[in-house]
């Protein structure tokens, strides 16, 4: 038998194992594959290793997607994380070059995945709070939020969890430092049900901009 003669739901299920460049490369072989891989049902889950596979065709994203994570562990995520006026011009250069992508890409997201469930970001220090606030206002139904070293998430995120996170569950702000005792205390005030989790956060030391003469 060949491949495409099995029925829809068990080529779902065979692609379902292939990661996204092996799915890309199989549904390039025929009209058929390439229906199967345009599929939203294939899509429910999404995991990124890098701000560059973002800007890969070879996914796709719609009101199906109900999990995502992005996670960057590589050792060019520190240069990220260093403050901007500690730069030097290749750091900066450096930053510029992708200083959007993970925030422009989140934005594609809430007009595209309304029914998110829960979004993973770790080690994006470009992401900024407004990011986050316009993600929650559109994922009403995200109920998992984990941040983990996000240089630039501040007590305006967790302010929005309050105002915007109606089904949140779980909120992770692991290793951000910008994250307060004051803003934590808040979120547990007023959203008792969350489950709160910040390690390190309030306990590093915040960003203080250098004084302008």
């Amino acid at each position: 038998m060949h491949i495409t003669q099995l029925n829809r739901e068990c080529l779902l299920h065979l692609f379902s194992f292939l990661d996204k460049n092996s799915r890309k490369s199989l549904a390039k072989t025929c009209h058929t594959l390439q229906e199967v891989f345009q599929d939203p049902l294939l899509w429910s889950l999404l995991n990124f290793h890098s701000p560059a596979e973002l800007k890969k065709d070879n996914f796709l994203l719609g009101p199906a997607l109900k999990y995502l994570s992005i996670c960057w562990y590589s050792e060019r995520v520190k240069v990220c994380n260093i403050e901007d006026w500690m730069k030097n011009n290749f750091q900066k250069d450096f930053c510029n070059r992708h200083e959007n992508t993970v925030s422009g890409f989140l934005l594609e997201v809430c007009n595209r995945c309304p029914n998110l469930l829960s979004l993973t970001l770790s080690g994006c220090g470009h992401v900024t709070d407004d990011c986050i606030s316009v993600l929650l206002k559109s994922c009403p139904n995200l109920k998992t939020l984990k941040l983990e070293n996000c240089v630039r998430i501040t007590d305006q995120t967790l302010e929005a969890v309050t105002l915007y996170g109606r089904s949140l569950e779980t909120l992770h702000v692991d290793f951000c430092r910008n994250i307060t005792q004051s803003g934590l205390e808040r979120v547990r005030e007023k959203r008792p049900s969350v489950m709160l989790r910040a390690e390190r956060s309030a306990n590093m030391i915040p960003d203080n901009k250098p004084e302008k003469k």
